[in-house]
């Protein structure tokens, strides 16, 4: 199965100058009208000792291998799943791409593994992802335990309410490739996360903005930190007191940009909707409650909910 691929498209759009039209986007959205010059102030940072370096290695390691070696693990253009590698994601809004290739897999719980999407090459890539995905899951408790008590509940109230011990890891690597003209593309379109969480490991290259008072802000990458995003299923459980981070990613003319984010998701028949500790009269609901799995497919398939 041959892909078509953003990396491809780049190594013979950098000598032209120019990008298919397909990636342009509209004046509303291209980077270089709507970016604030300047940082987004008081990103809270969780600091890292020992950043899994080689984890990002094997990744960005992935990437650089054959494309022929790299569609060993493309998902089947009718597969249902999301896991695999590709390009394509989700419906082209308003016709137009992202200038991304990415690969996803599960990386817990073990049921949820389907090994054949994890590559073999690098050699060392099963192992330390496994690793990786043990380490998460200490820093994925001790967020949901710092939320639940932020909202005045039990430190083991959310964690649980999106699945407990079923909670879904959903790796993926997302490879953006130097684009010739950044100012008018986009690595991925404005958008709030399904997950409850994401936790997010960028390179050192410059890309990830969030919108905030009206404004798209650079969020600056700071070495050994990790990025953490409140996801949609986070908002609802919260009622809103918590809100999903509206979030976009532009490119690079120089550089390849790589970023690793894990969405922790409830398991699909998994039900979310605001707790009850958090509604009263003066607090009515202001989500519907319903399945993980219809939430997902009215978000992708943009039916209003």
């Amino acid at each position: 199965m041959e892909l078509k691929t953003v990396q491809a498209i780049a190594f013979s759009s950098m000598s032209a100058g120019i990008i298919p039209p397909e990636f342009i986007r509209s004046e509303k959205e291209q980077p270089a009208i709507t970016t604030f010059h300047g940082y987004i102030p008081q990103v809270p940072t969780i600091d890292l000792s020992d950043p899994d370096e080689e984890k990002l290695t094997l990744g960005k390691e992935f990437f650089e291998l054959p494309q022929e070696e790299k569609e060993l693990y493309a998902k089947s253009p009718d597969s249902k799943s999301i896991q695999g590698y590709g390009s394509k994601l989700q419906k082209e809004v308003e016709g137009k791409k992202a200038w991304v290739d990415h690969l996803f897999h599960n990386i817990w719980p073990p049921p949820a593994i389907d090994y054949q999407f994890w590559p073999k090459k690098p050699p060392t890539y099963r192992a330390a992802n496994e690793e990786y995905a043990k380490w998460l899951q200490g820093v994925a408790d001790k967020l949901f335990g710092r939320l639940s008590l932020g909202l005045g509940l039990g430190e083991g109230t959310l964690k649980e309410s999106v699945g407990g011990d079923e909670l879904l890891y959903l790796l993926k690597i997302n490879y953006y490739p130097p684009c010739p003209r950044p100012d008018l593309a986009l690595g991925v379109v404005a958008h709030t996360d399904m997950s409850a969480i994401t936790i997010l490991i960028p390179n050192e290259v410059q890309g990830l903005q969030v919108f905030r008072d009206d404004h798209w802000f650079d969020v600056k990458y700071i070495s050994n930190a990790l990025v953490i995003h409140v996801g949609d299923q986070l908002e609802i459980l919260s009622n809103g007191k918590y809100k999903a981070v509206l979030h976009r990613t532009t490119v690079n003319k120089e550089k390849t940009r790589m970023s690793w984010p894990v969405f922790l998701e409830p398991p699909s028949d998994q039900v979310v909707g605001p707790l009850p500790q958090l509604v009263n009269e003066e607090n009515p609901a202001r989500y519907k409650t319903k399945k993980y799995s219809d939430y997902v497919y009215c978000k992708l398939n943009k039916i209003p909910q």
